[in-house]
Parts: C-alpha cells; structure tokens; sequence
C-alpha cells in the first residue's frame, strides 16, 4: 500500500521508473500536450471536465511521491490579448504547495519558447494533462536524488 498521496497507478509506474534529471510536466488545459513534448514523454489525461483537476492539485500529488530539484513555470506574456499585468493567481497557489512541501526550490519563470524547448527533450518522461482553465498554469518539474 502506498503512503504518499499519489495513487494513480500509471503516474506511479512512470514516475518510478524515472531517475535523477527527468522531467515532469503538469499541463494546464489550453496546452498542446500532443504535440509539445519529448521523444520518450507519456502523456496521462486528467481533464474531466474544465477546471477538475487542477494542476496545483496534480502538483501536490506528485510532490508527495518523488524528490524535486527544480520547478520552472511558462512566463505570462506582457503585451498581446493573453498579456498579464503581474503574476498569475496560480503561482501563489505553488509557492504554497512548495513551502508545505518542505522544498527548498524556488519557482523559476522561463520565457514560454524556452519553456517549450525545455519540455521537448529526451529527459522528459511525463506529462499530465489537466483541465486547468488558470493561464500560465504549466509546471515542469526535475526529479531530484533521493537522499534518505
């Protein structure tokens, strides 16, 4: 029996199987998992109906179950119709989940074609697609080294 709050049988399966370096995207609803992704990435869907699940929930889920290295997230834009004047609402909502989390990583923004090619490499192993409707809501997560 499990002991960790991650109980999805296949996310478990991939994310066992990962080792120090591979990452983990939680995808927000609007991403476009099909074509955005490593070589080697499984794409699991968790989007129900909009809204349910969230990737902040999916985070938590996973936060429970591997060590973390290093958390970036997509950079809103400025300028444009999906320009944002400060950070999006969800952010907040990860620095949390991180900080009970007992993390010691900071969220990184990275510039969203950056981000795009940071997903798109041979490390990435999982993406979990939600139904998140928050804009700029995709995390990637790197696994750690577990140290106990």
């Amino acid at each position: 029996m499990l002991r960790h709050q991650l109980i999805h049988p296949q996310i478990n399966a991939i994310l066992g199987s990962a080792g120090h370096h591979a990452t983990i995207l939680i995808a927000d609803g609007n991403y476009p998992a099909s074509s955005k992704k490593g070589p080697n990435a499984e794409v699991i869907s968790l989007n129900l109906m909009p809204g349910v699940v969230t990737c902040n929930q999916v985070l938590q889920a996973i936060l429970s179950a591997i060590p973390v290295e290093s958390i970036q997230t997509m950079m809103h834009e400025t300028s444009g119709p999906y320009a944002l004047a400060e950070d999006p609402p969800v952010w907040a909502e990860y620095r949390e989940t991180i900080q009970r989390a007992e993390l010691d990583v900071e969220l990184e923004a990275i510039e969203k074609w950056d981000f795009y090619k940071a997903v798109a490499t041979d490390d990435h192993v999982l993406t979990v697609q939600t139904a998140d409707q928050q804009r700029y809501a995709n995390i990637l997560l790197q696994v750690g080294v577990r140290m106990d």
